[in-house]
C-alpha cells in the first residue's frame, strides 16, 4: 500500500514516522522542509509538491492546520484531481462541518473516497502509536485503511457514513475540554478570591470528583501556570469552538455556552496569550476577577 501524507506538523510527524516503522512505503510532503528530510532518513520519500506526492498514492493522509491550508493543499494545487480511481484520502485534521460535506462531494466527482479521521490525543499520544480516532464514511473504504488505523490509534469510534459526522464529534469534544478550562478557571479564581491558594482547589478536585485526564492534565498547568509549551494552542482552540458553533447553527443546535467561550477566547488572544497552551483561557478568569 502506498500512502501520501501531507502534513508534517506536530502530529502528522510522529503519525507518518509509526507508519514507517510498521512497514508502509511513505511519500511525504510539508510546506516547510525539515520535518519532510527526517523521514527521508527513516526511508520516506520527500514530494516537491502535494500533486507530486499523491500521484499513485493507494492512500492519502492529510493533517492539516484548518480549512483553509486544506483547501489550498488539496484543491489549489490540484492535488485532489491527481488522485488515481479508486484511492483513499484520510483526512485527520480537525475542519468544519462544511468542509467535510464539501470535500466528500468533491471526492465522489473524482472517483475517489473521502473518510474523516481526526483524533483525540496530544503529541505524546501521537507518538506512541494511541491515539482514539474518530472515524466516518463509506463502510468498504473503513474496512479497507483499518490496518492504517491500528498502527496510529488505540482504538477506532466508527461514526457513521457521512464524514461530516466525524467532525461533528470531534467539534463537540473540543467544545467540551474548551468548558473544563473554562470551568476550572474560573473556579480557580473563586478559591483566589477568597485566599485559597487555587493549587489546593485544584488538588481536591482532580483527586476525587472529577479525577479524569482532561481536569487533570489542564488542572495541573493551571494550578502551576504551566502554559509553554503549548500542546495545543489558545487560538486554536478558539478555531474549534467558532467551529463548533457553526456546526451548531447548521444542525439547529443552540450552543450559549460556546458563546461565553469564544468571548473569552477572544479576549485571551487580544492580550497576546493566542500562542499559549489553552489552558492559558484560566487568565481571563483571573484578569476579570483583579487577580492578573
Amino acid at each position: 500500500m502506498k500512502i501520501a501524507f501531507l502534513g508534517l506538523g506536530t502530529m502528522g510527524l510522529p503519525m507518518a514516522t509509526n507508519l514507517i516503522n510498521a512497514g508502509y512505503s511513505v511519500r511525504a510532503w510539508n510546506r516547510s522542509p525539515q520535518p519532510v528530510e527526517k523521514l527521508v532518513t527513516l526511508g520516506a520519500v520527500a514530494a516537491a509538491s502535494p500533486r507530486e506526492a499523491v500521484e499513485g498514492a493507494d492512500v492519502l493522509i492529510s493533517m492539516l492546520a484548518d480549512d483553509t491550508a486544506t483547501l489550498d493543499t488539496l484543491v489549489d494545487t490540484q492535488a485532489l484531481s491527481t488522485l488515481k480511481q479508486g484511492a483513499i484520502h484520510i483526512n485527520m485534521a480537525t475542519v468544519s462541518v462544511g468542509l467535510a460535506t464539501l470535500l466528500a462531494a468533491l471526492h465522489l466527482e473524482h472517483g475517489t473516497s473521502y473518510i474523516a479521521a481526526p483524533v483525540l490525543g496530544r503529541v505524546n499520544v501521537a507518538e506512541a502509536g494511541q491515539l482514539q480516532i474518530l472515524a466516518a464514511g463509506h463502510a468498504a473504504a473503513l474496512a479497507a485503511v483499518q490496518p492504517l488505523f491500528d498502527v496510529l490509534g488505540q482504538k477506532t469510534w466508527p461514526l457513521g457514513d457521512r464524514p461530516e459526522q466525524a467532525n461533528a464529534v470531534k467539534l463537540a469534544v473540543n467544545f467540551m475540554i474548551a468548558s473544563a478550562i473554562g470551568t476550572l478557571g474560573e473556579a480557580a479564581a473563586l478559591a483566589e478570591g477568597y485566599d485559597v491558594d487555587k493549587a489546593v482547589l485544584i488538588d481536591l478536585v482532580t483527586s476525587t470528583l472529577f479525577a479524569a485526564p482532561v481536569y487533570n492534565g489542564y488542572g495541573d498547568a493551571i494550578a502551576q501556570e504551566r502554559f509553554e509549551p503549548a500542546g495545543f494552542k489558545l487560538a486554536l482552540g478558539l478555531k474549534d469552538v467558532r467551529l463548533a458553533m457553526d456546526a451548531g447553527e447548521k444542525a439547529n443546535v443552540p450552543l450559549p455556552l460556546a458563546s461565553t467561550l469564544r468571548d473569552a477566547l477572544i479576549e485571551g488572544v487580544a492580550h497576546g496569550e493566542g500562542h499559549l497552551d489553552w489552558a492559558a483561557l484560566s487568565r481571563t478568569a483571573a484578569r476579570r476577577a483583579g487577580q492578573a
